[in-house]
């Protein structure tokens, strides 16, 4: 048998690779830059290094059992019972190996959901065979929380075995009054209500869990990683706590609870924060004197991330989203429809939904090796990163008299608005890049089709008594979506959007590049390019921008041919009329001549991409 060490018997014949080797590489390619432009930070600050060693001696997170697959969860949330029921049933046939049944009024309805009435229950699980392995996970919120109750009546009803089904309940008040920043009641209050309900479906039998723990609340909010990880925490000790107080032994109460995580298109982020969940986890088993056992912990795909324009481009960022989780051990993973922004997913985008996970478990296999990410330095040290900070968080909120008083302080709150607000700048600014929305807009994509349905109306829940600042969910490509809705209004009142000139000096070497990045930042607000050739003659540039029917210009080509033509061309466009002229590049030490020129703004990258094309609205609405 060949040893390990004659696998590769010729890379005896190199030098061995050495970091000193590599750094001296990357400072020629640097050429004087400051080694630390390769470093990255996460919104908790953390730093992520350009390369790490092999992380060595550590041992696999373990999470699904060795092999397993996860569920492929597949969301019902059509508001008629019988479509609803007829969808589940289509799922579970080609594929889905679980439902998430979305009652109207849970945190991930998105405007749709279940009617969270006895009828409707029985009617959505006609013909389904719950104790045939199929995992179910009820999304209930308050307003909707007798679904659990009702689910679990059906079940009976049936002359179903509790014990034999896969049931997930969901329950999750904590979760519900972060989102809506208010509470009819006090913790004391709610707590007993939820225990309650847990030793009521225990004792019929079922296994549960019961309680969720769920972090996409932070996320959906636009927080970081750290916070979504504390939030988890805090509320699962709560829960854990209210448990043990109703007299349930923690040994029995460690099953009763799960986590929710959402999984986004930073792969290695995602996976690490999974893995840290699961190491903080049994972190808190062991304080409480349990022996620990793998923590189930479900997975959405990022709603923040999800994009109305270019949906097609949501297909890549899921799958992303789920090779991470399913890397990281999530047990279940649900995949938003790639159109579930625009409305009620059509049979195509539940389909494609479906078929993401498929071909990564079926095709790709990527259940057949535990925890992969073991033993890598990147992954393992982001791990141990977001261990200790968030640990320092969960021990900040429990200070704080634990998750409740937390929120009613405004501890998640205060730090999730400040993640969301330089998240919020960093897309402005197109550093965090949304394909198809802030970068590589298609304005001439077609439109997508979603289903017809109207939503559920539910009355509203508890009087607001016990008020604090809401986590509402937020999509990042929504600034940028009011600007392409705008062009559309334009383009429909009078037949064409609006418009940009390129005015494109000298030959395409010169300009294209500029122009390029122009076309793609105009467009990324609604604001149709006007490509043209390269130009010298200022009269023929403003013959050609008269021609083109735009109200705005930019200016585009390299900076030597800037520094010869750019201001003739800038007063040869206003004097053409001309309401905006832009040059794109940075200005340098040529910024007050081009100005004086009639050039009145500058586009890069780095700029402020958002707050340039609202301000070009504005001065095209102006008289």
């Amino acid at each position: 048998m060949t040893s390990v060490t004659d696998d590769l018997p010729l890379a005896a014949d190199f030098p061995k690779a050495t970091v000193e080797d590599w750094r001296k590489l990357v400072d020629g390619v640097l050429k004087g830059a400051p080694f630390e432009k390769l470093v990255g930070k996460t919104y908790d600050g953390i730093k992520i290094d350009p390369l790490y060693p092999r992380a060595k001696g550590v041992a696999p997170v373990m999470g699904r059992p060795a092999a397993a697959p996860w569920q492929i969860m597949q969301r019902i949330d059509h508001p008629d019972a019988a479509l609803a029921n007829a969808q589940a049933l289509q799922d579970l046939e080609n594929g889905a190996t679980g439902l998430a049944l979305v009652f109207a009024g849970a945190n991930g309805a998105r405007g749709f959901g279940l009617e969270p009435s006895a009828d409707a229950v029985a009617k959505v699980l006609k013909d389904i065979h719950l104790d045939a392995g199929i995992g179910l996970e009820l999304e209930v919120g308050p307003q909707s929380r007798m679904a659990a109750i009702h689910v679990a009546e059906y079940v009976k009803s049936q002359g179903i075995d509790p014990a034999a089904c896969n049931i997930r309940f969901g329950l999750d008040p904590l979760a519900a009054g972060a989102v809506w920043g208010h509470s009819p009641y006090t913790w004391d209050e709610i707590a007993p209500a939820i225990t309650d309900a847990i030793k009521g479906l225990s004792a019929l039998g079922f296994k549960g869990p019961f309680a969720s723990a769920d972090g996409r609340v932070i996320h959906d909010a636009g927080g970081s990683e750290v916070q979504e990880l504390g939030f988890v925490l805090a509320c699962g000790v709560a829960y854990l706590r209210a448990i043990e107080g109703a007299g349930i032994p923690l040994e029995a109460a460690q099953g009763m609870i799960y986590a929710r995580l959402s999984a986004d298109a930073d792969q290695f982020l995602t996976m690490a924060k999974f893995r840290a969940l699961r190491l903080l986890w049994a972190r808190i088993e062991t304080a409480c004197g349990l022996a620990p056992k793998p923590l189930f912990i479900a997975a959405d795909t990022a709603w923040r991330m999800l994009t109305q324009r270019d949906p097609y481009v949501n297909m890549l960022r899921a799958t992303i989203a789920t090779f991470a989780a399913g890397l990281a051990g999530a047990n279940a993973i649900t995949v938003l429809p790639h159109t579930l922004a625009l409305g009620l997913p059509d049979p195509f985008a539940r389909r494609v939904a479906r078929n993401t996970q498929l071909l990564l478990l079926e095709e790709s296999n990527l259940a057949k090796v535990s925890d992969p990410a073991a033993g890598s330095g990147g992954i393992e040290t982001l791990t141990a990163q977001l261990c200790e900070a968030a640990w320092a968080l969960f021990r900040e909120s429990e200070k704080a008299g634990g998750a409740f008083a937390a929120l009613q302080q405004g501890l998640f709150q205060s730090k999730v608005a400040a993640a969301r607000k330089a998240r919020e700048a960093n897309i402005a600014k197109r550093r965090d890049v949304l394909t198809g929305a802030s970068e590589f807009p298609n304005l001439h994509e077609s439109e997508a089709t979603v289903l017809t349905a109207t939503p559920i109306a539910l009355a509203p829940y508890g009087e607001q008594k016990y008020r604090f600042d809401p986590l509402p969910p937020i999509r990042l490509a929504e600034p940028f979506e009011a600007l392409r809705d705008k062009s559309d209004a334009v383009l429909k009142a009078r037949g064409a959007r609006p418009r940009v000139f390129l005015a494109n000096l000298g030959t395409p070497a010169d300009f294209t590049a500029r122009a390029t990045f122009a076309k793609s930042f105009f467009e990324a607000g609604g604001i149709q390019a006007i490509d043209s050739e390269g130009f010298a003659d200022p009269a023929r540039l403003a013959a050609a921008f008269k021609a083109s029917g735009a109200g705005l210009a930019c200016i585009c080509s390299s900076d030597k041919v800037y520094a010869g033509q750019a201001e003739p061309a800038a007063k040869a466009l206003q004097s053409a009329g001309a309401r905006h002229i832009y040059l794109a590049g940075r200005p340098a030490d040529a910024e007050a001549a081009l100005r004086a020129a009639g050039v009145t703004d500058f586009v890069f990258a780095g700029g402020d991409a958002l707050a340039t094309l609202q301000d070009a609205y504005r001065r095209m609405e102006q008289p």
